[in-house]
């Protein structure tokens, strides 16, 4: 892969870096990215293509940026892949490996990576005001793209048809090209049909349903097992919402249900509301019913999730974009802004006799690079207990990521509080906390260092949480500028983005109101 490394953006000098810069979770050098998009695994290497302003650090410009790693946790930024021009922005979209050949762009023993993505239209094109899907093609291995000549290959002459996630589909009504895409402010998803890539074919649509107060983006579609268990087989379907997310502004919600290569039918335990809550007169019937629509994440700052095409071993890995529209254009970075969550691995498990997903972040494996090994840092505990008292963990180390794991009886405390990013006095910090009464987990950052950039940043998250056997089990995952929250094996999630105060680094684990028992307590560092 001597190409890629050839045509690389030179990492960016330790002493130029932002002390919010991650360390593990992707940031453009030096621009604005946004979605996610074209997440392929190809020879070897997983492509994160991406939304990117490649001349400020603000929206515009829309472009595709393009990034590859080996474990989604190193990456390295090249040129620029699919440029905007003066006839359109390249809205967000998909990335196939046409195997088949389907497309004629490539060969039989060369298959062509095929981009789908968005052309969203300015007024220098006869297309002017819409937004339809086109296509590039690259034959060096996503290095290059050529715009097809013939595009756009799909139109519903909208304004705001876009985010296309194309994949193969066989099964019992053949073996062709699906799309699903979003008529963004009609909140529907429609799915379309192909054998080349070209010429597609209208299926169906589903929607509104659920969270229906803001634009749906974003989509993505794909089968998967239900506890491992090959003859139990469910689609799951990710719509993004902004705004109108569960946290407020932008989020992805799901639904769980079956294809039959023509139409998405969700199971009834999937709909809190399937004619969508803007259909609910009373507000507090649509906040409650908010709670119970299923929530990829209940953070501030996980949007347009969307899932890599021909990963190894048909695992289903996500990435989002770690931001949030509300306040997006002025998180407090430069000259980068704006960054992607971990990758994440989805699985489904049964929950009261319905099929849920349940998200683990992919982490490097003991012996690769990144973990350390043996570190002042690092910490294993054997079992205590914690009564109206605190526990130090090891400090926040800049250049380095912590992920904490945690398994604790709550026992007759009243509550249990990881305080992240902490000040000497405690006055200030991230506060995740488990409410034994409430059977809550929240995310309080409203005094985690710099907050004042936007009236909606400071805020505090929450998500229900049952317990199994009565401990709650974490893992927490810290960089420079987030919190990322699996909680009872991933069953809940919480995504938050966070800008500490320079001299915050102290980590604490404390219990109030009664004896709490810490069974397991683990962290380790990555850089």
């Amino acid at each position: 892969m001597s190409s890629y490394l050839d045509a690389a953006r030179p990492e960016t000098a330790p002493a130029a870096t932002s002390s919010f810069r991650p360390a593990i979770h992707f940031t453009a050098r030096d621009t604005w990215l946004n979605d996610p998009n074209g997440l392929v695994f190809h020879d070897g290497l997983y492509h994160l293509f991406f939304q990117n302003n490649p001349s400020g650090n603000v929206w515009g410009n829309m472009s595709w940026g393009h990034a590859t790693s080996r474990d989604l946790l190193h990456w390295t930024e090249h040129p620029v892949a699919i440029a905007c021009d003066e006839a359109e922005d390249i809205f967000s979209g998909s990335v196939v490996v046409d195997q088949g050949n389907t497309s004629g762009f490539g060969t039989a023993d060369a298959p062509a990576l095929v981009a789908i993505y968005t052309s969203a239209y300015k007024a220098a094109s006869e297309h002017r005001g819409t937004q339809a899907q086109s296509l590039a093609y690259s034959t060096d291995g996503g290095l290059t793209w050529q715009k097809y000549d013939g595009n756009p290959v799909l139109t519903r002459n909208s304004a705001h048809f876009r985010d296309p996630k194309v994949f193969r589909y066989q099964g019992d009504a053949g073996d062709y090209w699906v799309m699903v895409a979003v008529e963004a402010q009609h909140q529907t998803v429609v799915l379309y049909r192909s054998e080349d890539l070209k010429t597609w074919e209208f299926l169906s649509d589903f929607g509104p349903a659920n969270a229906d107060a803001g634009e749906w983006e974003c989509p993505d579609l794909f089968p998967l097992e239900v506890d491992g268990d090959p003859d139990s087989i469910k689609w799951v379907l990710i719509v993004n919402v902004n705004p109108g997310a569960v946290a407020g502004g932008s989020g992805g919600q799901y639904f769980v249900g079956d294809f039959d290569g023509v139409r998405f039918v969700p199971e009834s335990g999937s709909l809190a509301a399937p004619a969508g809550l803007s259909s609910f007169p009373d507000p507090q019937m649509r906040s409650a019913a908010l709670q119970h629509c299923l929530w990829l994440d209940w953070g501030r700052d996980c949007y347009a999730s969307v899932s890599f095409t021909n990963a190894p071993d048909r695992r289903r890995i996500v990435i989002g974009w770690m931001n949030n529209w509300d306040y997006a254009n002025q998180l407090p970075t430069a000259p980068w802004r704006s960054s992607m969550t971990l990758a994440r691995e989805l699985r489904l498990t049964a929950v009261n006799g319905s099929a849920r997903l349940i998200q683990q972040p992919v982490l490097a494996a003991p012996g690769a690079r990144g973990v350390v090994p043996t570190s002042k840092n690092q910490m294993n505990a054997d079992t205590f207990e914690l009564r109206d008292s605190a526990c130090r963990l090891p400090d926040a180390v800049r250049g380095s990521a912590h992920v904490i794991e945690a398994e604790i009886l709550p026992g007759r405390a009243e509550r249990v509080d990881f305080r992240l990013f902490g000040g000497g006095d405690g006055s200030e910090g991230t506060v995740l906390s488990y409410n034994a009464a409430s059977a809550q987990l929240t995310l309080d950052r409203r005094r985690s260092g710099i907050t004042g950039f936007h009236e909606k940043f400071p805020s505090l998250e929450s998500a229900p949480l049952v317990l199994e056997d009565g401990v709650l089990k974490l893992q927490i995952v810290v960089d420079h500028c987030s919190v990322e929250v699996f909680a009872q094996g991933g069953k809940v999630v919480l995504t938050d983005l966070i800008f500490p105060g320079a001299e915050n680094r102290e980590n604490w684990l404390s219990a109030e109101g009664g004896p709490a028992t810490v069974l397991k307590l683990s962290v380790s560092t990555l850089t």
